[in-house]
């Protein structure tokens, strides 16, 4: 088994590497390095991320960088992938609108201007205080590269399997029926979000967590995702 210490010596590289590398010097310079991409890719978007950008803002050397993550298109799949890699799930309040409402403050807190971000471990996304947003950051690159947009979607797909326990929990408490469709429940959810603040670009409203999540709870006690 290698040690810590001499991980980012070895000639194996790419984000899948650095996620087996863990504790000691790699995991710092893996932290240092991914803080780096997210800090570059919100000051001065996607154009502007190099590798060379990314060792200097990090403090590593470029050929560390080259070795383990290759190229930019590495370093954004590890961000998201380092943002996968944690412990979160989904608020159990003891009802279904109070949990959607719960998923949904997070998603819209990672999406409104100057808010916490999907990439810095909460549940659905560090928000910059020049206005700049890293998950909104994230998935405009995920359009320019097709390592990122992999990660993205590996992202998004092990957030809605964790969430599939708040319609789990209904069922339980009687609230639903058994057999409802969790994965089309939380996308009727969560949506209203991601169109407001990330297609329209409208003034963030603190109510639509609530009204969202209330009118999809409807919905499923209605039966429309059986």
């Amino acid at each position: 088994m290698t040690s810590p210490e001499n991980a980012s010596d070895l000639p194996e590289s790419g984000p899948a590497a650095a996620r087996r590398r863990t504790g000691g010097r790699s995991a710092r310079v893996r932290a240092q390095v991914v803080e780096a991409v997210g800090t570059l890719l919100v000051e001065s978007g996607y154009d502007a991320l190099t590798v060379d950008a990314v060792a200097e803002r990090a403090g590593v050397h470029r050929t560390t960088v080259y070795r383990r993550w290759r190229d930019v298109g590495g370093l954004l799949a590890d961000v998201l992938d380092a943002a996968a890699d944690d412990g979160w799930r989904p608020a159990d309040t003891g009802s279904l609108e109070d949990d959607l409402t719960a998923l949904n403050q997070e998603v819209y807190e990672a999406l409104r201007p100057g808010g916490a971000d999907a990439a810095d471990g909460s549940g659905s996304g560090s928000g910059s205080g020049s206005g700049g947003n890293l998950t909104i950051a994230l998935i405009a690159a995920s359009f320019r590269s097709a390592q990122a947009a992999g990660a993205l979607t590996r992202f998004w797909e092990g957030r809605y399997a964790r969430s599939a326990q708040v319609s789990d929990r209904a069922v339980e408490r009687g609230e639903l029926r058994p057999g409802v469709d969790a994965r089309a429940l939380l996308v009727t959810a969560t949506a209203p979000l991601y169109q407001e603040l990330l297609l329209l670009r409208s003034t963030p409203d603190p109510e639509l967590p609530r009204r969202a999540a209330r009118a999809a709870c409807a919905a499923a006690r209605a039966g429309v995702f059986h």
